[in-house]
């Protein structure tokens, strides 16, 4: 249990480092390119994504259970076999999804936007797609490699090299905006075409990073597989087999929200057209699926580093048929996303127009306060999504994953015009929040049944957590009723920061308290969580 959890805070924190990186790169590169450049960049990066996910057909995921799997058997010279064939495979999908994504985007971008209603033309968004199109011929190989240290339950290195892909990207994305736009009078469709290809830069960090823990730790391995007492007799045909029997699911969990705002991409502009909102497209879907959208999937990361960590123990343990150990996992996964993404999304969404407007601009702050406010909440859908797809996975259910996620998708295309004529951006959130639940409810009842789960435990625990995360919102908003007579937070910066600043550490520091008080921490995380029994003795 301890493993999954020290697994759990490593990714967990690389990958809270990661998205609070790219969130705040945002705020300077918003002051850069603007509403209309960052609408662009989501515009092309969105279709990146999906090509990501494609391009590695969910191989990398599927490699760390496929090496889990036979380590628990004690058979360490598959997994290495696995890993070169998959590396090699890695390559050839990069290359051909590269070549793919490159030639077909004017395809692509022709079929986003209609019409001339804003400043971002088809063009625009075609040339910054080929821009960001080199990354996939790195990506995919370096992917898998983290993949591998992931099954031999080593988080470290894909901890170290995400982070360090993330901060040279962030760098590369402001200093070249800034230098072609401020020093040769650059567009902004350069600017963000540069800002798309500083995925490529980040990358080749990364593949340093991993290079280097290869060799630090390949003698382990290597030791491993000389003692190791017999070995299963797999041809590579076979090892294909079973890799993609696992890996087809992750990549219908990779794409679920990369698709669900694909489908916004390609149907919002239209009805916000169709409908008379064409005024204000550009910024509700640069809300909705760039700037908003970084923010709120920030308390995802737990649930990301969740999954990760998770899969390899959950394997093992059912492998091992132990269903005592991968029923306390379930468990605690699903109680350690509620204790911390519930309130953080709560306090993403009552802090919506501080948030905000502290970052980005207090402009328009009515319209886009209020987007991020509705769509706060989906980021607890998305973290259940990520992790009970990873449940299923690790039960060896993982095409239940894939009928969940692909009902929800279902559900975003046929409604999502309908909801956006009617609502406007607030619809487009409506239907990826009905499309995530859907999927979230699916794979709750599949896991019920499969590992004979009972959700007691975690339905008590959640009411706690729902008691104190309303508290919490209490204290937070009695703050802005009383700053509001004497700070002008929704007309100043500075204002609004210091509102931001307050609320957040005050209702923060008072959820924790009341989830320390009433050992909630402590009957969760089993006693593990770091510095808490020392807190406890000097209490």
């Amino acid at each position: 249990m301890s493993n999954m959890l020290r697994g759990t805070m490593l990714l967990s924190g690389a990958s809270f480092l990661s998205r609070f990186l790219g969130m705040i790169f945002v705020i300077p590169f918003f002051a850069i390119v603007g509403t209309a450049g960052n609408a662009l960049f989501v515009y092309a990066y969105t279709p990146y994504s999906i090509f990501i996910s494609l391009s590695t057909v969910g191989i990398p995921a599927a490699v760390s259970k496929f090496v889990s799997k036979y380590n628990a058997l004690g058979d360490y010279q598959v997994g290495m076999r696995m890993f070169r064939a998959g590396s090699a495979l890695m390559l050839v999908t990069g290359t051909v999804a590269f070549l793919v994504m490159f030639l077909s985007a004017d395809l692509i971008g022709s079929q986003q936007i209609k019409g001339e209603s804003g400043s971002i033309t088809s063009d625009d968004i075609a040339f910054v797609i080929r821009m960001v199109s080199f990354a996939l011929i790195v990506i995919p190989a370096m992917s898998i490699v983290r993949g591998f240290f992931q099954g031999n339950q080593s988080m470290g290195p894909t901890a170290i090299s995400q982070t360090i892909e993330q901060i040279v990207r962030v760098i590369a994305i402001l200093a070249g905006s800034y230098i072609i736009v401020n020093y040769f009078n650059g567009s902004i469709t350069l600017a963000v075409g540069f800002a798309a290809f500083a995925a490529l830069i980040g990358a080749l960090a990364s593949c340093l990073v991993l290079f280097w823990y290869w060799r630090k730790r390949k003698p382990f391995i290597d030791k491993k597989i000389a003692m190791q007492q017999s070995t299963h007799d797999l041809r590579t045909i076979d090892l294909f087999k079973e890799l993609f029997r696992y890996a087809g699911p992750f990549v219908i969990v990779g794409l679920a929200i990369p698709l669900y705002q694909f489908v916004d991409q390609f149907t919002f502009q239209p009805a916000m057209v169709a409908s008379g909102r064409e005024a204000l497209w550009e910024t509700e879907i640069a809300v909705i699926n760039n700037l908003g959208h970084k923010i709120i999937i920030i308390p995802m990361t737990i649930a990301t580093g969740l999954s990760m960590a998770m899969l390899p123990s959950l394997t093992n343990a059912f492998t091992q048929n132990d269903q005592t150990t991968y029923t306390k996992l379930i468990n605690q996964a699903l109680q350690v996303i509620m204790v911390f993404v519930i309130p953080a999304s709560a306090g993403i969404a009552i802090l919506s127009d501080e948030i905000f407007g502290s970052l980005f601009t207090l402009e328009d702050i009515e319209v886009t306060g209020t987007l991020m406010a509705l769509y706060a909440p989906v980021a607890l859908l998305f973290g259940l999504i990520t992790v009970t797809a990873g449940m299923l996975q690790g039960l060896d259910q993982q095409n239940y994953a894939v009928i969940s996620l692909l009902a929800g998708l279902l559900v975003k295309i046929l409604f999502n015009s309908q909801f956006i004529h009617m609502f406007g951006g607030k619809g487009a959130i409506l239907g990826t929040a009905l499309a995530a639940g859907i999927a979230v409810l699916l794979n709750l009842i599949r896991i019920r049944r499969s590992a004979d789960f009972s959700y007691k435990q975690t339905v008590k625990r959640t009411i706690l957590i729902l008691i104190f995360t309303g508290m919490m919102c209490f204290v937070i908003a009695v703050l802005k009723f009383g700053f509001s007579f004497f700070l002008p937070f929704q007309e100043e910066r500075w204002a609004t920061i210091i509102m931001l600043i307050t609320g957040v550490s005050a209702g923060g520091l008072f959820y924790l308290f009341l989830a320390y008080k009433s050992t909630l921490l402590d009957h969760i995380f089993q006693g593990n969580i770091p510095g808490l029994n020392r807190l406890k003795r000097r209490g």
